[in-house]
């Protein structure tokens, strides 16, 4: 088993404010747009360096993504900036009939999603974003694990052609991907090879989901670990070839259990290969306010609970 290692721990929205700046730089049709929370998507530096490029537009999300999907019609690629519960809930007609039905090129980039929002509480964490943007014809869906991922995937979004939904936070995550990785969207990273179990992991709970595979080794469980940064087109090629060797799943994410990664991956085994399975995730409530590691563990979304959840599914298995 593969062991990983960080040298220090950032916040995954910092990791899209670097790629936003870098994109500025190397691609003049990239512009940006944000609804009043300039600092806290990191968007400031990109708002210093290219200030006839940089739309703040207030509180008003439906407004910004009206707008974002106008640019696209003059060749430019907009990337919009609010926490997640404004991306998606409170914009989701404006998303729908604007940007997603005529395909427009607009990255909708999302911070403070999930339970690690932490102290804002209920009605700024998002749970549901996942399944809402998911079901959209046409859109992208991606959930970074850590800094360096979340800077890779704001380059890659650049490049491909239709909407996105790119997912990230705010606590300080540990940063254990490579610098320089290019990012392929829609295409799983195998990040330690297994037999027993495979745990499919996104965003946050891809670290857990490592530390439980080496929890899961002491034991004498050999789990194979796989990132699913990108739930929406689905690598269903890399789940299926990790499901024939192992016969039982793990789905570990922080939103619902209810319309995210886990329903997806249910899918594509009840069509392909049905085996038992187990998901870590919210299990169809709201958040409360708290600090971030607390709520993971309340909720059900930490190591302990992916190792417990993969013992299950093993007995389940047997």
């Amino acid at each position: 088993m593969k062991k990983y290692t960080y040298t220090e721990k950032k916040d995954t929205r910092s990791g899209f404010g670097a790629g936003l700046l870098e994109l500025g730089k190397n691609n003049p049709n990239v512009v940006a747009l944000c609804a009043d929370l300039t600092g806290s998507l990191k968007m400031g530096d990109f708002a210093k360096a290219f200030p006839e490029r940089f739309f703040q537009v207030g509180i008003a999300e439906a407004n910004m993504m009206g707008i974002a999907a106008g640019m696209t019609i003059g060749g430019k690629i907009p990337f919009t900036g609010t926490f997640a519960n404004f991306s998606t809930a409170r914009v989701f007609d404006q998303i729908r009939q604007s940007i997603a039905y005529s395909g427009k090129n607009v990255k909708i980039c999302a911070s403070h999603s999930g339970l690690t929002l932490g102290e804002d509480g209920a009605t700024h964490q998002t749970l549901e974003d996942i399944g809402m943007m998911k079901m959209l014809p046409g859109m992208t869906v991606i959930n970074t694990c850590d800094f360096n991922q979340t800077k890779a995937a704001t380059l890659a979004i650049a490049e491909w052609e239709g909407p996105v939904y790119l997912r990230f936070g705010r606590p300080k995550v540990p940063n254990f991907t490579p610098e320089n990785q290019k990012f392929e969207i829609g295409k799983a990273v195998v990040l330690n090879e297994g037999s027993d179990v495979s745990i499919f992991a996104t965003g946050h709970l891809v670290w857990e989901a490592i530390q439980a595979g080496e929890r899961l080794a002491e034991e004498g469980i050999s789990a194979e670990i796989i990132n699913i940064h990108t739930i929406k087109p689905l690598d269903e090629a890399a789940i299926l070839e990790s499901v024939a060797k192992t016969k039982c799943v793990v789905s570990a994410e922080e939103h619902s259990r209810l319309g995210g990664l886990g329903d997806s991956i249910a899918q594509v085994l009840m069509k392909h290969n049905p085996v038992p399975m187990e998901y870590v995730a919210v299990n169809d409530t709201f958040g409360e306010s708290g600090k971030p590691d607390e709520l993971l563990k309340k909720y059900g979304l930490d190591t302990d609970n992916i190792v417990e959840a993969a013992k299950r599914v093993l007995k389940r298995k047997m």
